[in-house]
């Protein structure tokens, strides 16, 4: 057992495969002197996922097993990072003792901002958030439209900074990974849940198949609407050229993007980041991703290292995906752009490095605390730079695709 708290402390809800490569880089980085509080088991669906590889990394401390040692090293840690919970009551009485924050958090209001007006809601959200806007407490915006809610609330005024979530980065041999893709395959993974919109894929199966484009698709994942979609699949007459794969471990699902040649991500507004969208870029897959899921205007370029489609325009999402089956010299190339985007700049190593500048710049962590030289302080792109203040509707317009010429849509 350590002697005194870790210097570094990360609080959330459970490890999982999102989150091993950073908590790993940052063990690595501050020499050891990290630990990560799990506060909650990991729920079942998740487990049936294959969320929890069994692994117990050197850095992990369960809350319920050791409640006195994890209130001692939340108080006494020099910096804490705190996110993924809803146990605000951990964390109250460090913040008013005014030490060391940094925060991260999905999106406030992911059923609309509307939600803002809501006295019970602002009288949390002050208790939470809009009372330490002057301490020393920072907000990592897992998301594009995360620092648009807190803005609403006058919350981390310049404080406000992109983050998002970052599962393992692979390094491929590009060229091989590019030829060894299966012609015309289409991947989805996701939960059958009504907010990530299965019924897309299959309508979009459908529009392909009526127009004699060649393709396949591929869905992992179940859940709640996976029988209406299987239905939904005999309907359409697609049930040829689209195959329901079931749940598959993290790793098999990598396998299928690393064979797949395009990728939908079809979520909507309630999709707070979707980690998925790192794991097929890094893949080599080419997009097509819809405007709201918050990952994707962070993580990609329109035309230059994937395709976004405004989010319910799905003749949009259906006319970029063919377009990418017909253009190989398109797909090729959007697919080793998002490759280099994962593996040059949102990966896991670089955001602990970018955190860590954080830190030493603003005094939570000295120079001789690290491992290497720290990143600057607020780089100008990727993790921990400053995120814009963007709103939902200037945000659809900046992202939003023309529809391409002769598309029939």
């Amino acid at each position: 057992m350590r002697e005194g708290a870790p210097k570094f402390v990360f609080v959330s809800n459970y490890i999982n495969h999102h989150q091993i490569p950073f908590c790993n880089a940052m063990y690595r980085e501050l020499k050891g002197d990290f630990a990560f509080l799990q506060t909650e088991p990991m729920e079942q669906e998740r487990i049936r996922m294959g969320w929890d590889s069994g692994e117990r990394p050197p850095y992990l401390t369960l809350w319920y097993e050791n409640r006195e040692l994890c209130e001692s090293w939340i108080d006494q840690c020099r910096i804490l990072l705190f996110g993924g919970s809803e146990r605000e009551e951990l964390i109250e009485e460090r913040l008013k003792a005014g030490k060391p924050v940094v925060r991260y958090s999905e999106r406030l209001y992911k059923t609309g901002q509307w939600k803002a007006v809501s006295p019970r809601g602002i009288l949390k959200k002050y208790r939470d958030h809009i009372r330490y806007r002057r301490a020393p407490v920072y907000m990592l915006c897992a998301g594009a439209y995360v620092s648009s809610d807190f803005h609403l609330i006058r919350a981390y005024p310049d404080k406000l900074l992109r983050w998002g979530y970052f599962p393992e980065t692979r390094t491929y041999d590009i060229g091989k990974l590019m030829a060894r893709k299966t012609p015309g395959s289409i991947l989805w993974a996701a939960r059958f849940l009504d907010w990530k919109h299965p019924e897309l894929v299959l309508e979009c199966a459908r529009w392909l198949k009526e127009r004699g484009v060649p393709f396949h698709i591929d869905l992992i994942g179940g859940g709640g609407l996976e029988q209406q979609v299987r239905a939904l699949a005999g309907e359409y007459g697609v049930e040829d050229v689209v195959a329901f794969q079931g749940y598959k471990t993290p790793g098999q699902v990598r396998a299928f993007m690393e064979k797949a040649q395009i990728y939908l991500m079809t979520s909507d507004r309630q999709e707070g980041w979707g980690a998925v969208v790192n794991e097929a870029m890094n893949s080599g897959c080419a997009l097509v991703a819809s405007h709201m899921a918050g990952a994707v205007p962070f993580l990609i370029q329109n035309e230059e290292n994937g395709l976004v489609y405004l989010d319910g325009k799905k003749e949009t999402l259906f006319a970029q995906t063919a377009r990418l089956l017909e253009d190989a010299s398109l797909r090729e190339r959007l697919g080793r752009a998002a490759y280099e985007t994962v593996t040059g700049c949102w990966n896991a190593e670089r955001a602990a490095g970018a955190l860590l500048g954080l830190c030493v710049g603003q005094g939570f962590l000295e120079r001789e605390d690290l491992l290497s030289e720290p990143a600057e302080m607020f780089p100008r792109e990727g993790p921990c730079s400053k995120a814009p203040v963007v709103s939902e509707r200037a945000m659809g317009r900046l992202y939003m695709p023309q529809m391409p010429r002769g598309s029939g849509g």
